[in-house]
């Protein structure tokens, strides 16, 4: 029998999110044509997951019940008949927005009036033992990883991806500057993935402790924003060939942060948006302010379906182990999960075992 957790509405996760147990695995004959049967072994929460399980979502209302969580790693366990890139056996990842693929092929973008139809929020998600995803929803994973490092790939790294390397003419070399923020699941990807380019990384954090996991991580310099806040990103420009700034920022904390990026970055420099976990008050920064730098903004969500391949491709050949949170999770105990994601009390990723395997 499978277990799964579901969502019965959106008024937090802790009140509409479900544990349900002793739920039949679908069976093969029920398989669509173009369906695959994947056992999950391992599953990473991202910041949509608290959005989507409180009031509206992060863009409109769900229909439960829901199965959270669009990221995920397993093992094929049955393929519908039209299926030709999975069998059974193979290792895979999801890929958060199968129905972009469907419509305009793997190479589409997805925008925020796709983030609806999204694993885990218009469609059923991973936080189940037993999962039916169409074959546009799967990607091969890497060779050289375990499931929990897997599972962080699909929404985090894919994101980390297309800032490094998904803009044509900018794309980070030996000889660019990147500065990421903090030490949250799209900041850990940027910097890995950075150093595996030969890039130099400097990262921003409130503590010595983090600051030292940065730094094994192969950040070159790291800045406490706490006991500079109002002008680390001046501080950290400092720090660049000859002040000049950084070749990519990467901005997580919208409003708050979003000032510090700018006096961050170099002419034409591309500072990516990703996310918005910063202080929701904060004065708004009208877009007008990025020609004062004389930068690219560039709005991220996710990645394309064969960014997703050749993300996995450079994984495999650079050697990289995704860094996940210390504090791993078993698949019943998602709600802490849940807790410690929401309390900030995460490095990196906050990654659940789905099975004794993973």
């Amino acid at each position: 029998m499978a277990r799964q957790w579901i969502l019965r509405g959106q008024e937090g996760f802790e009140t509409s999110l479900e544990y349900q147990e002793g739920i039949s695995i679908p069976s093969t004959q029920d398989l669509a044509a173009d369906e695959v049967l994947v056992k999950m072994h391992a599953v990473s929460l991202n910041y949509r997951e608290l959005v989507i399980a409180g009031p509206m979502g992060i863009n409109g209302p769900i229909n439960p019940p829901l199965v959270p969580g669009c990221d995920g790693s397993g093992i094929v366990e049955a393929v519908g008949p039209s299926i030709r890139d999975f069998r059974p056996g193979d290792r895979v990842v999801t890929y958060i927005v199968p129905g972009l693929v469907d419509s305009r092929g793997d190479d589409a973008l997805p925008t925020i009036t796709d983030a609806i139809n999204c694993l885990g929020q218009g469609h059923d998600g991973t936080l189940r033992s037993f999962a039916v995803f169409k074959e546009t929803g799967l990607s091969h994973a890497p060779k050289t990883l375990d499931w929990l490092s897997a599972a962080t790939l699909p929404c985090t790294w894919l994101t980390a991806w297309n800032v490094l390397f998904g803009l044509e003419g900018k794309k980070v070399g030996t000889d660019s500057w990147v500065l990421v923020q903090g030490t949250g699941g799209v900041s850990i990807a940027v910097l890995q993935a950075a150093v595996a380019a030969g890039a130099t990384v400097v990262a921003t954090t409130s503590s010595d402790e983090k600051a030292s996991r940065l730094k094994s991580l192969g950040a070159a310099h790291v800045v406490n924003y706490r006991t500079n806040p109002e002008r680390w990103g001046e501080e950290a420009r400092k720090l660049t060939r000859n002040g000049r700034g950084f070749d990519h920022v990467v901005d997580v904390g919208g409003n708050e942060t979003f000032p510090q990026a700018l006096a961050a970055i170099r002419v034409d420099g591309v500072l990516s948006v990703v996310g918005h976990v910063g202080d929701k008050s904060a004065e708004p920064v009208p877009l007008f302010a990025a020609m004062m730098s004389t930068c690219i903004v560039r709005g991220i969500l996710g990645g394309t379906r064969n960014h997703l391949k050749e993300l996995t491709r450079f994984i495999d050949e650079k050697g990289i182990v995704p860094a996940v949170d210390a504090v791993v999770f078993e698949l019943s105990e998602a709600k802490d999960a849940y807790r410690r994601l929401k309390e900030k009390k995460h490095f990196a990723k906050v990654v659940i075992r789905v099975d004794h395997e993973a």
